[in-house]
C-alpha cells in the first residue's frame, strides 16, 4: 500500500525534502541529535571526580557520589524504556532530558555541597537513562525497520564524532575556565541537542513503528513477558559478558602507565580520542555488514576482537599497547553500538515493547561494565596485570556460544540461527 499524504512515510519521502547527502530532513535531524546527545547522555563521566576534587571533596565522598549516579541510572533504564514505548511525546522527553542536564550543570557551577551534588547525580543519570531508548525509538519511528541498518550506522558515527568534539570542547573550556569549563561545554552541547531534537518533525515519527509493533502484531505483550523472551535474555547476557571484559581494560592500562611514571592524563586523553575516531568508520562499516550479511556477523566480529585486545594488553608494555588496545576498542564498540539496537529491533519486532527490551539489554550490559573494574582489579592485585587482561579478554569467548543461541529474526538479511542454537 502506498503511504497516504498524511502518513509519516509520506512526510519523510516528500514533504520533508532531502538534504545534500540524500537523507530526508528527519533522518538528517537524527544525525544532529546523536552528535549533540553524545556528551549529554553520559553526564560528566570521568570529569566528575576531577571537578569535585578541586572543591575539597575526599576520595571516599567522590566514590560514593559516582556510585549513586551509577545506581540511579541502572534502576531508571528499564522504566525509561517502557515510558518511551508508551508515550507519543518522545521529542519532549529528549528536550526534558537535555534541560535536566543543563540544570544539573548550572547547579554545580553555583554550589558543590552534598545536597547539590546528590541532586545533580540523580538528575543526570535520569536523563542518561531516557536518551538512548528515546533516540532508538525515534529512529525506528522515522526510518522504519527496512532502513534502520543504514540510519543506525549514521547515528553511531555521529555519536562518536560528537564525543570527539565534546572532548575537545571540554579541554578548551578547562584551559579557559578551569575544570568548570567542562560544565560550560556540556551546557552548550545540551542547547545543541534541544535544537537538533526539534529539527525532527513530530509528524515524521510513526509511534506504533517506534515501539516495534508490526501491522497486525501483538499489541498486548506485557512488560513481564520480556523476562520470558529467551533470545532477548541470551543477547543481554552476551552483551553483559562483553562489557564485563571490556570496561576495565583502559583504566588498567592507565594504572600501569601511572606506576611507570608516565603522563597518565595525556595518554588517556589521547587513547579516548583514538578509540572514538576509530568508532566513526566502524559504525558505518557495521551498517554495511549488517545489510549484506546480517547482525550475527557484526556481533561475532566484535566478540572476537576483545580476546585479541586482552592478549595485546597482556604481552606488550603499556606505552606500546595503549594505542592498539584503543584502536581495537574502537572496532568492538563501533560495531556493537550499531548492532545492539539493530539486534533488539529484530528480536522485539511485532511486540510493541522494543524500547523496553532495549533498556533491559542496556541495564544488563551496564551491570557487566560496573563489575569489570572490580574483577580486573582483584585479579591484577593478587595475580598480576597480564593474567587480568587475559581473563577479561577471555570472557568474550564465553559470550560467543551464548550469542549463538540468539535467533535474531527472519528478515531477509538475517539467515537462520545455527541448528544447535535454535530457540
Amino acid at each position: 500500500m502506498m503511504p497516504t499524504p498524511s502518513s509519516p512515510a509520506a512526510t519523510d519521502a516528500s514533504t520533508a525534502g532531502r538534504t545534500l547527502f540524500g537523507l530526508s530532513i528527519p533522518a538528517a535531524g537524527l544525525v544532529g541529535v546523536n552528535f549533540f546527545m553524545a556528551d549529554v547522555r553520559d553526564g560528566l563521566g570521568p570529569y566528575l571526580a576531577a571537578f569535585l576534587q578541586t572543591h575539597q571533596w575526599g576520595t571516599a565522598e567522590i566514590g560514593t557520589a559516582m556510585t549513586l549516579g551509577g545506581l540511579v541510572g541502572m534502576i531508571a533504564t528499564i522504566p525509561a524504556g517502557a515510558l518511551v514505548d508508551a508515550t507519543h511525546a518522545k521529542r519532549a522527553l529528549m528536550v526534558f532530558a537535555s534541560v535536566l542536564v543543563m540544570a544539573a550543570c548550572l547547579l554545580l557551577l553555583w554550589r558543590t555541597d552534598l545536597a547539590a551534588v546528590v541532586m545533580a547525580q540523580v538528575a543526570m543519570p535520569l536523563a542518561g537513562a531516557v536518551i538512548p531508548p528515546a533516540i532508538a525509538g525515534i529512529t525506528l519511528g522515522v526510518v522504519g525497520q527496512k532502513r534502520l541498518d543504514r540510519q543506525l550506522g549514521l547515528n553511531e558515527a555521529a555519536n562518536h564524532a560528537g564525543n570527539v568534539f565534546a572532548a575537545c570542547a571540554s579541554a578548551l573550556g578547562s584551559w579557559l575556565w578551569g575544570i568548570g569549563g567542562v560544565l560550560i561545554a556540556q551546557i552548550t552541547m545540551s542547547v545543541g541537542a534541544i535544537a537538533a531534537t526539534l529539527s525532527v518533525p513530530a509528524k515524521s515519527i510513526d509511534h506504533e513503528q517506534a515501539r516495534g509493533k508490526a501491522t497486525g502484531g501483538d499489541d498486548n505483550a506485557s512488560f513481564m513477558s520480556l523476562l520470558r523472551k529467551r533470545p532477548l535474555l541470551l543477547f543481554a547476557v552476551a552483551m553483559a559478558c562483553f562489557h564485563l571484559g571490556n570496561a576495565a581494560m583502559l583504566p588498567m592500562v592507565g594504572l600501569q602507565l601511572g606506576a611507570q611514571g608516565a603522563s597518565t592524563g595525556l595518554w588517556l586523553s589521547a587513547a579516548i580520542i583514538i578509540a572514538q575516531l576509530t568508532m566513526i568508520p566502524m559504525a558505518i562499516l557495521a551498517a554495511r555488514i549488517a545489510a549484506k550479511r546480517g547482525y550475527r556477523t557484526v556481533v561475532l566480529i566484535a566478540l572476537l576482537v576483545l580476546p585479541v585486545r586482552g592478549l595485546i594488553a597482556a604481552t606488550l608494555p603499556p606505552l606500546w599497547s595503549i594505542i592498539p588496545v584503543q584502536v581495537l576498542d574502537g572496532v568492538g564498540a563501533g560495531l556493537l553500538g550499531v548492532a545492539t539496537v539493530g539486534v533488539v529491533a529484530r528480536i522485539m519486532h511485532g511486540t510493541g515493547r522494543f524500547n523496553a527490551g532495549l533498556a533491559g539489554v542496556l541495564t544488563l550490559q551496564g551491570l557487566g561494565a560496573a563489575l569489570s573494574p572490580a574483577l580486573g582489579g582483584y585479579i591484577a592485585e593478587h595475580i598480576g596485570f597480564g593474567t587480568a587482561f587475559l581473563v577479561l579478554g577471555g570472557i568474550a569467548i564465553l559470550a560467543i556460544p551464548v550469542f549463538l543461541g540468539v535467533r535474531i529474526g527472519d528478515l531477509p538479511d538475517e539467515g537462520p540461527a545455527p541448528a544447535a542454537a535454535s530457540v
